[in-house]
């Protein structure tokens, strides 16, 4: 096993300045992001419409990370090679819309992409124990999915450090994202939950500062808290 690392940081487009994409995607282009997220949102599985393939395309000319693409949307298998040759290095799809999970995670993988899960507020993890040997990534939701600036749900602290579990008695490397309401002050916690990957949209966009200075500041916080205490761990990219 090798020392944890910092979680990956993901800065998510749905709480940029949408009327200025170039613009954001540019300037993350140097920021502490490893990772852009960007939320595809259908009106049927949530409540909320979102980006789709166009708009996809658009940022991916300009962005200098992979671009994780969540699928927040009905019958996602058939859209997966779309969003692929729009521009996603990583396509997530929720279990709650994949009765065929095991098929469309194979898709996502025959196209070349990381294959990630997600799981709503209360869906248990036991529901990826015959799939996380399978899974590049497990994304927890800590907040109802559908919109932004939403609070953190708490009892997703129990729920990563379940899922952790799970996956290593499954012999799974899956990375855990978590997604809604990260910041400063709850950050540090999901790290030690066990959380690889950082979605964060409100807090990095919204700064007084601009999002570079909030990712740089991110990153300084939870490096500094692996280096003074730092469990074993699996972070990869």
């Amino acid at each position: 096993m090798h020392p944890r690392r910092a979680p990956l940081l993901a800065p998510s487009f749905l709480a940029a300045d949408l009327a200025n994409l170039q613009a954001e995607t540019e300037r993350l282009a140097t920021s502490a992001a490893d990772w852009l997220h960007f939320d595809v949102m259908d009106g049927r599985f949530v409540p909320n419409i979102s980006f789709g393939l166009p708009v996809l395309q658009a940022v991916a000319r300009y962005a200098r990370q992979p671009i994780d693409v969540h699928l927040m949307i009905e019958e996602p298998q058939n859209y997966l090679a779309a969003f692929r040759d729009a521009g996603a290095a990583g396509l997530t799809v929720h279990h709650e819309a994949c009765p065929h999970l095991h098929r469309v995670v194979q898709q996502i993988k025959q196209l070349g992409c990381r294959a990630g899960v997600a799981l709503n507020p209360a869906t248990p993890v036991s529901v990826l124990v015959d799939i996380a040997a399978d899974l590049d990534v497990v994304l927890v939701m800590s907040v109802n999915p559908g919109f932004g600036g939403q609070a953190f749900i708490p009892h997703t602290l129990a729920k990563i450090a379940a899922l952790k579990e799970l996956l290593l008695d499954t012999g799974s490397d899956a990375l855990i994202e978590v997604d809604g309401g990260v910041n400063a002050d709850n950050a540090g916690a999901l790290v030690q939950a066990g959380a690889d990957v950082l979605v964060a949209g409100n807090f990095v966009f919204s700064s007084p500062g601009g999002p570079v200075a909030a990712l740089a500041a991110l990153r300084a916080q939870l490096d500094a808290a692996v280096a003074d205490n730092a469990p074993a761990g699996r972070g990869r990219q």
